[in-house]
């Protein structure tokens, strides 16, 4: 279960990261695209700090 919440914690970081970064190219949308990229990466370290801590007790 740990390398599981690690692959999909790592792939929503780095997902935020990317989304974030494409957000300059997006027309119209700009905003939207960049806060929901921060949104996902702030899932992608919320699960192992609050999630899988408790999992693992």
């Amino acid at each position: 279960m740990n390398i599981l919440g690690f692959v999909i914690s790592l792939a929503l970081f780095v997902g935020g990261i990317y989304m974030m970064g494409e957000a300059f190219y997006v027309e119209g949308l700009e905003s939207v695209v960049f806060i929901g990229g921060i949104l996902v990466t702030t899932l992608g370290v919320f699960i192992p700090i609050h999630i899988m801590k408790r999992i693992n007790s």
